[in-house]
């Protein structure tokens, strides 16, 4: 058997997406809030004159596309760096770079920076002097809220563009721009078409990789037709569009927590299925429905405490699948619960005026007096033992420091438990009252 072509050398086959990555504006598909005529990145394309920018947004959404098209309009040369892979040295020999290349030719340089959360403060400090100089055009991508990620002095230095995920529309567009230029010898049925585009969950990228995954099969099986069956078969069904470190990880956990704080269950296991769906640690959901127990609902039912931390427990002994039905559960009992942030507000107002006060010295009558020599200087003196006094209530007795103002930290509210234990305080408060006045 001849191995001739064992060695041979092949240009590797260029990726779908590749392929496909639009080459003028105009091609671009979505962000049309960006793009749109008199929208702002229309403009900035039309002015003639790039500015360092920010483009923020989930995968798929044309960062990369961008950054390179604007190197074409402005007729600039183009660097790309990652995050991942590049470091302080690699910077620099993209700044000598532009330098060799404006002082060659005359053309400006525009430095894209994928993933520009993942560099350090010293990696990001690098490219201020050269964006300050005018020496390079820096265009950052990230998937990170660049508020929290981007340095403040990089920030405001770089217009940021936030760019969203395709709707089904502008998917079903790329399909359509794909089995037209690419795909043309497959056949897709409706439902076949409509699976995938629920598949890449508003990424280009991915929907043009699952196609790419989808032709490959049908090649090997000398397939033309594609029906829903073919795509489930073929493809593994990879996580939805979910960054468990990223943005999309901290909006799903907040409409989880606002879920269950608008007393909506139904919403509650929504979220909570699509977080744990999307691959989120599912102790990591169990500590925050811990937090919605304490910060949200608090005294109003103090049983939710108890049962989200056994759900808690729970997963721990069992795992996945049959360990998240318990954390189901809690969050389902949080959402019904009665809602109460009392103690949350109570704990907030006295920490803050702890913080903001002077030490002040604890009365004599509440001190303990283990010594002769203790109970001689006054500790202990005239301390009234609750449990002897009627209702098991010392009335009119005064538990802080002597010269500390008055404060009322908790207000509890008219709801579940706390009702009860706002009654039982406004009778205790009135006790206070008749026993100052005989005073």
């Amino acid at each position: 058997m001849s191995d001739s072509g064992l060695f041979s050398p092949h240009q590797p086959k260029v990726p779908l997406a590749e392929q496909l990555r639009p080459k003028h504006l105009n091609d671009i598909i979505g962000q049309s809030h960006l793009l749109g005529a008199g929208k702002p990145l229309r403009l900035a394309f039309e002015s003639g004159k790039p500015h360092s920018m920010i483009l923020w947004g989930p995968p798929g959404t044309g960062k990369t596309t961008l950054a390179r098209i604007m190197s074409t309009e402005f007729n600039s040369e183009f660097i790309a760096l990652s995050a991942v892979l590049s470091g302080i040295k690699d910077i620099r020999a993209a700044i000598e770079q532009a330098e060799l290349t404006l002082q060659q030719s005359g053309r400006h340089t525009i430095l894209f920076v994928d993933e520009v959360h993942r560099f350090n403060k010293s990696q990001q400090d690098a490219f201020l002097p050269y964006v300050e100089q005018g020496l390079i055009t820096f265009v950052g991508a990230t998937t990170e809220n660049p508020s929290f990620e981007v340095n403040n002095a990089l920030l405001s230095r770089a217009q940021v563009y936030v760019l969203t995920a395709l709707s089904e529309t502008e998917l079903t567009q790329l399909f359509e721009r794909a089995q037209k230029l690419a795909l043309s010898n497959l056949q897709f049925t409706d439902d076949a078409r409509q699976l995938l585009i629920e598949f890449a969950d508003g990424d280009a990228r991915r929907l043009l990789n699952l196609l790419e995954q989808i032709q490959t099969a049908a090649e090997t099986g000398s397939l033309t037709s594609i029906d829903k069956d073919r795509v489930v078969n073929t493809l593994s069904r990879n996580a939805r569009n979910f960054d468990k470190g990223g943005d999309a990880f901290y909006d799903q956990i907040s409409a989880l927590h606002k879920s269950v704080r608008g007393s909506s269950p139904d919403a509650a296991l929504y979220w909570l299925c699509r977080m744990l769906d999307g691959g989120a640690d599912a102790l990591y959901i169990g500590r925050r429905l811990v937090r919605m127990a304490t910060e949200d609902i608090g005294l109003a039912d103090p049983r939710a405490l108890r049962l989200t931390l056994d759900a808690c427990e729970t997963y721990e002994r069992l795992g996945s699948p049959e360990g998240e039905l318990a954390l189901a559960q809690a969050a389902l009992y949080l959402a019904c619960a009665p809602k109460s942030n009392a103690a949350y507000l109570a704990y907030n107002k006295a920490r803050s005026f702890v913080a903001h006060d002077k030490s002040r010295r604890v009365p004599l009558h509440l001190r303990n007096a283990p010594t002769k020599l203790m109970k001689d200087i006054g500790y202990g003196d005239a301390y009234r033992y609750a449990h002897d006094c009627p209702d098991a209530y010392a009335a009119g007795e005064n538990y802080f420091p002597d010269d500390m103002p008055e404060v009322s930290f908790y207000q509890p509210t008219a709801y579940g438990l706390e009702q009860k234990i706002r009654e039982k305080l406004a009778y205790l408060r009135n006790l206070d009252e008749k026993a100052r006045h005989k005073i």
